[in-house]
């Protein structure tokens, strides 16, 4: 057995000890590399994501590029972004779906098996989701090993090699963007790849929207054009109420969206 195995295997253990006896998790004080990047002084540098409800059609070319640069398993149902269809009808029902995460596109008039005619739709639109990359992120909070952590530059991120799969942070996140990956078998969410926004790259959906509905920037610069658009427009975040902080923002959310 490897090291990293055996290393995992006596977290799981001695944390599945401490829950039986009772003991909160809070008693243990595991050092993970988290820590240390964490503790570096604030950088001038913090990324955030500009998506424009307006732009997006649906078409799911953000979701299968994501899929591939992050190696998430193409025909299973999770992934790192999503994007999901609101159909609002004369009823005043708002019909939601997100077939795959809407990587294939969606079926024209039909929404989770029914069918709805055109004349009974009042408005219909798309919303990309993804992670929100939290000032205040609830799933650093309760990671107990210290896997979950972020970066001075904003970025949550996972360490695989520390995590254990308890759930803790997939339970916490209010906004639902983390899930176990389906090989690694780890806690798994949207990094803003940052593996190429560090070398100077954009996102892989960023990259792949062709209607321009994705863009990321650094809004500590105010020359930056997303942070120009976020300072001079009329932008939204989701769930503010959680006091997360969010550093995804929308233009033209609508208040059904949550």
């Amino acid at each position: 057995m490897s090291k990293k195995c055996s290393r995992r295997n006596f977290i799981k253990k001695s944390i599945a000890g401490a829950v039986a006896a009772g003991l909160p998790l809070s008693a243990f004080k595991l050092l993970a590399p988290g820590e240390a990047r964490a503790a570096l002084k604030e950088s001038n540098l913090r990324w955030a994501f500009l998506v424009d409800t307006r732009k997006c059609v649906g078409c799911g070319f953000c979701v299968k590029a994501c899929k591939k640069e992050n190696e998430v398993p193409y025909d299973v149902p999770v992934t790192r972004t999503w994007v999901e269809r609101y159909v609002v009808t004369r009823d005043g029902r708002t019909h939601i779906d997100s077939p795959m995460g809407g990587r294939d596109g969606f079926t024209y008039k039909r929404i989770r098996e029914e069918e709805i005619p055109d004349s009974e739709i009042t408005k219909a639109f798309f919303v990309p989701k993804l992670c929100n990359q939290c000032q205040n992120p609830a799933c650093v909070q309760v990671c107990p090993v210290g896997a979950t952590y972020q970066t001075t530059d904003g970025v949550v991120l996972v360490d695989r090699t520390w995590c254990i799969g308890c759930g803790y942070c997939i339970m916490a996140c209010p906004y639902g963007v983390r899930f176990f990956h389906p090989v690694h078998k780890v806690a798994e969410k949207c990094t803003f790849c940052y593996h190429r926004i560090t070398k100077g790259l954009k996102t892989a959906c960023v990259d792949a929207c062709p209607f321009g509905a994705r863009r990321i920037g650094n809004i500590k610069d105010e020359n930056d054009p997303v942070t120009k658009t976020i300072l001079t427009e009329r932008v939204a975040v989701l769930k503010d109420e959680y006091g997360t902080k969010p550093h995804v923002f929308y233009l033209g959310l609508d208040e059904r969206v949550r």
